[in-house]
């Protein structure tokens, strides 16, 4: 049993998961030809700041109350290695215990792995560290939204790791309005070449998508 503790400590742990999600990607060739592991996650959350508990590396548990967060929570997670092949895995999850996944499988061209390593090279995104969470203002009462983008690079045997975290909180604000906080912001301008890219490719590969069981895809986990 995992006891609870506060939860803003609990969301300064985020970028230390990033690399728990993406230690656990499961890897189809040798790992020493990897070059891009890039993984997006979103959960809608109805998450108390006063308790969270952990769940594992397959999601988030109920806490007080027993109802501590909902659902859905959505995963999109890419592999590419050196020669341009690459696996592309979608994961939905409505239900806790039950999740959709597909994953699409296929090479890339060779003027669209140039265009890739390019991003990769730019100086900018190889600079790029996990930037420090985002301080949660004290009228914060609760956590509705958690994203997070995760990415790991190859540069030349030298590995670059990230993650970035966006939150939508419900605040005691005369307003009524949620407050929105995100670590990322500063960086879109250098991360936006590779986020379109991995769009691009989600886009292309639409109709490879084949119903699947868990390989890549690492559900978020808070705690």
């Amino acid at each position: 049993m995992v006891a609870p503790f506060p939860f803003r400590k609990s969301l300064t742990l985020l970028p230390v998961l990033g690399i728990l999600l993406l230690a656990n990607l499961a890897v189809g060739q040798d790992s020493s030809t990897t070059l891009l592991r890039l993984q997006r996650s979103k959960a809608s959350l109805n998450l108390e700041t006063n308790v969270v508990h952990a769940a594992g590396i397959h999601g988030l548990t109920e806490g007080k109350g027993g109802s501590v967060f909902t659902y859905p929570n959505w995963l999109s997670c890419l592999v590419v290695y050196d020669d341009g092949k690459y696996v592309l895995e979608k994961r939905e999850e409505a239900t806790v215990g039950k999740p959709k996944i597909k994953l699409a499988q296929g090479s890339l061209a060779a003027d669209d792995l140039q265009h890739l390593k390019a991003i990769l090279d730019d100086e900018a995104l190889k600079k790029m560290a996990s930037p420090k969470p985002p301080d949660f203002p004290d009228d914060a009462v609760m956590v509705r939204e958690v994203e997070t983008v995760d990415a790991q690079i190859d540069h030349a045997g030298t590995t670059q790791h990230f993650t970035t975290i966006k939150e939508r909180l419900k605040t005691t604000a005369a307003t009524g309005m949620d407050d929105y906080l995100d670590n990322g912001a500063p960086f879109q301008k250098t991360l936006s070449p590779i986020m379109k890219w991995f769009e691009g490719l989600e886009k292309k590969s639409k109709s490879d998508f084949k119903d699947s069981k868990a390989q890549y895809c690492v559900a978020m986990n808070i705690g």
